[in-house]
This record gives C-alpha cells, structure tokens and sequence, in this order.
C-alpha cells in the first residue's frame, strides 16, 4: 500500500496504484487516457512530480504485510463511469485526496496521447425518424458479435460497448458515442474513427439505419426522440427542468466532437486550461454545424454551444476563476465540491441526490445516503457531471465544438493538439490572449453561436484572430514531425473565408434544397 504524506497543497502524482485487501495491486482506469502504471510484487510506489512547486508529496511504501493500523485507504477503482461502487475507504476520503485524484494525471511529454470522442444521430434511412432503443441493442449486439466487442449492461438493457481502450456508449436520445483510446498520433486517432464508422455501417446497412454527423437534431422535437434506458439520465431528465430552459434540448438533441489531451505538471495544466478556454469560441465558430431545430433555420450557427448557456449555470460556462493567480488543482476540486450532485451509484443502481453537493457528501452529510461517505468512484462520476467549456478530470476535455462528418472529427483534435502539445504555439496563444477581459473571454462565448467567425473583435472579427491561431496549429503540427498538418485542410477554408459550417448548411438550405429540411440527412450522412 503506498501512503501519502503531504506537506504542501501544489502537488502531482504521475502514476498511481493501490492495493486492495488482499494484497493485489489495482490500478486507477483511465477511459480517455494513458496506459496505467506497471504493477508490482509487494509494495506499490508513486513516481512523484512537483508541480509548479517546490513541496513535493512524499511517499511510505509499505508491504503486504505493513502496518495495517496506519493505512489511510485501501482502493479497489473500476472501470470508467458508470463504475461500481468497489471502492473501499478504510478512513474518509479528504479534500486533499481528491486533489491528489486530479494531480494524478500529470504525466511525462512523451507519455502524452490524444482521446477523441464524437456523438453522432442515428435515423432510419425511409423515414427519417430517429432510431428507437430497441434498434440500438440491435446494432451494438451486432457491433459486439462481427468485431469481438464486450458488452456493457445495465440491468436487462446493452448500453454499451467495451474494447481494449475504446468503448461505445449511449447519449440520452440514443446519440450514438465512441470514445476513442489514448493514442499517440492524429494518424491513428483518424484511422480510429474510420475503423469505427466503417463497423458501424457493416451492421446499419442491413437495418436500414444511418447516421448524421451534425450538432443538434435538424428535424425532429424533444417529444419524437427516444429515452434510452440508463438509469443517471432519468435523473438527469427530471432536474434538468429546474435549473435552465434548454437542458432537455442538451440531454436529447445535441451531439459533440471533443478531445482529451495531456498535461506533465500543474503549471503545464493552467497554461493549457486558460488556452482552451479563451480559444473555445474559436473552436465552437471554426465547427459551426447546427443551425436547424425542427425542420427550420434557428437563428444560430451552433444551437448545440446556444443551448449550453441556459442548461445548468451551475456546472457550465468559461470558468474565468482559471484566471485567477491563486488557480490550480486545488481551486477546481473547490469548485467542483460545490456543483450541485445527480446521483450517487449503490448496488448497481442510480441514487438521485440532486440539489445536494460533494462537500456535503465528504462531510457524510447527503439527505439521499444519510451518513455515508463517498468513495474515488464517487469522485470520478460526479466531475463527469461537471459540463464546462474545458473540463479537468484527470487530463483537459475541449468541449466547444459541434459534431461533423467524419473529416471534422480528425480536424478537431488536429486543431487543440496543434496549439497544446507544441510549447512555442502554446506560448504564442497565450501571448495573444494574455490581455483578453473576462468580459471579453465571455462576450465571445455569448456572441460566438450567433455570429460564428464573423464576430467583431476590438478593431477587427474574431475571423482575423482564427487565421492566427490556425496558423500556429499548423506550425505546432508540423514541429511534432509526424506529418500531422493535413488533418487541418478541414478547416483551412473556413477560416480563410470567414464561412462556418452552418453557414454553409443555410446557402444550401436556401437554394438548392428549396427550404426543406430532408436534405441535410444525405449532405451529412457518414
């Protein structure tokens, strides 16, 4: 069991490993990330970073046979969320151990990857309509017996799919996800997806199933979609209604291409964190692809980024305290322990907990479990309930861009690993947007899904600013020496034209498809 002992609040721990009770090794899962620590006969140790700091975490290792009584915990962590409640606390998790959770992710340059994830709406080719739970568990039964993919239940119900460090899950309207593995180049990331769509195509093809690659439901309302049959998302649909008018809309009829990327230190995670969220609306206007609700233009080149601005104030947003001297680790899991909960999972079941938060939780305070305590599983499903525009976990999500065809799902991460993975880029961005207001950061964010690339900025257009930034993604590219740039071509003519996406979509729609809205499911059809 290997001990902790803290002796200041600014640390990392790159690799992390615990032992269960009867003495094996386990290591923390990680769904979008690195390949997990090696394990070891009898005792376990940390390979310890200080981040941006110079207190650093020490270590005790003890063997199977060490002193019980000083133990702080003894972990068992599964799988990514949902998880199951395996983990066992010997003594309450505290603050600094959550901390420690998110420290954990700080890992060496070389051992940096990139997860890609895109949402995408499955339609039945005749009709249009979106595809019922029922086809689903068809095609992901499918998926599973031609390609040697493990099943995911929940209860009687398939929900998803498990394979290596990939995995398949269902958004709430049945969105259809694949959450790509940790991989080092954009190459293999892009021969992922391919590798994916073409699986998925093997099976619709005889369903009469097919599937759009567009940021929010061009055609049908919230009542025509289905729900799938996930327990958290029940939880979800009732308390979305309390706290923002367009959360449904979130839950059922957007989909999102985004990418999970790297950090080595605490300092490295601040500079990428306040990178990503100046430059989302860049990424939300380049990706621009949802300017439709129910058959008609909407008025906004990405209703999917509108939306998220009257889901749930409370757990979205550009979070301008990463601006603040004193951000770190430390102040996100504050936070964090402060957005209101969903739920909690027991015994294979969701527990709504809404309204109530983590710091009530850590203090055995929840109305919903009275007097118990949460676990590092409990930890990791609730950030999954965190929605920012950047969200920290163990690794930095980028979630400002809309769902595409399949050459956009590459040019997405093409664009943020451009800038985050390559330092003299990352510097320049920075340089660029050292003296951005937080009125300005958000000004953006609000003007950005109505105005895309078009938006005036200081004495110009936020297109102008695009070019730049474009340009520093190529040159980052580029400087990674795996000939990577090209995945950026998709994007290339939007910026130097100023034409998003959904602006393209609306020229067809108001000309060659005569104002109907069918045609967007053969224009976009992967």
């Amino acid at each position: 069991m290997a001990l902790i002992s803290q002796t200041g609040s600014s640390y990392c721990i790159r690799n992390e490993v615990f032992q269960n009770k009867t003495g094996q090794n386990v290591v923390f899962s990680r769904a979008s990330n690195i390949e997990a620590s090696k394990l070891k006969d009898n005792c376990i140790g940390f390979s310890s970073l200080s981040c941006n700091s110079a207190r650093k975490t020490q270590i005790l290792h003890t063997d199977n046979a060490g002193v019980g009584q000083k133990r702080r915990h003894s972990v068992v962590v599964a799988a990514g969320p949902p998880t199951e409640d395996a983990v066992i606390a010997t003594e309450p998790l505290t603050k600094e151990d959550l901390v420690a959770y998110l420290a954990s992710g700080c890992k060496p340059k070389e051992a940096w990857r990139i997860g890609t994830e895109h949402e995408k709406f499955g339609f039945e080719l005749k009709t249009l309509r979106p595809v019922k739970y029922e086809q689903i568990s068809e095609l992901l039964n499918g998926i599973a017996e031609r390609f040697d993919w493990e099943k995911v239940m929940e209860g009687d119900y398939i929900i998803g799919l498990k394979q290596g460090k990939q995995s398949i899950s269902l958004e709430p309207g049945g969105q259809f996800e694949l959450s790509g593995a940790p991989l080092e180049t954009l190459h293999q990331t892009c021969a992922e997806v391919n590798s994916h769509l073409y699986q998925v195509k093997a099976v619709t093809e005889e369903m009469g199933i097919g599937f759009l690659g567009i940021g929010f439901q061009p055609k049908w309302g919230l009542k025509d979609i289905p729900i799938m049959p996930k327990g958290r998302y029940e939880i979800m649909k009732n308390y979305m209604p309390k706290v923002g008018t367009l959360g449904l809309d979130m839950m059922f009829r957007t989909c999102t291409v985004q990418v999970n990327l790297d950090f080595s230190s605490e300092a490295d995670m601040i500079r990428k964190f306040r990178a990503g969220l100046a430059l989302q609306p860049i990424a939300t206007a380049l990706f621009a692809n949802s300017p439709f609700t129910e058959g008609k233009p909407n008025g906004f080149l990405s209703m999917r980024s509108q939306i998220w601005t009257d889901t749930d104030n409370n757990r979205t947003g550009m979070l301008p305290f990463v601006f603040d001297d004193s951000f770190g680790f430390e102040q996100y899991v504050d936070y964090a322990l402060d957005v209101p909960m969903y739920f909690v999972y027991r015994n294979k079941k969701y527990i709504d907990c809404t309204g109530m938060t983590f710091r009530d939780f850590l203090a055995g305070k929840l109305r919903c479990i009275p007097g118990e305590l949460p676990t590092l599983n409990d930890w990791e499903n609730h950030l999954t309930t965190i929605f920012p525009e950047v969200r920290l976990k163990r690794y930095l999500e980028m979630r400002g861009a809309d769902g595409g065809p399949w050459r956009r799902l590459c040019a997405l991460p093409a664009f943020w690993v451009g800038i985050l993975y390559d330092e003299v880029s990352l510097q320049n961005v920075l340089d660029i947007t050292a003296d951005w207001t937080p009125e300005e950061r958000q000004m953006l964010r609000n003007k950005v899904p109505i105005t895309g690339l078009k938006t005036p900025f200081r004495d110009g257009l936020l297109k102008h600013v695009a070019q730049d930034v474009v340009k520093l993604a190529k040159d980052g590219l580029e400087r990674r020496g795996f000939k990577e740039s090209g995945f950026l071509n998709e994007v290339a003519e939007v910026v130097r034209t100023g034409v998003t996406p959904a602006e393209r979509l609306l020229e067809l729609y108001n000309g060659k498809w005569e104002q109907q809205i069918d045609p967007v499911f053969e224009e976009l059809l992967y």
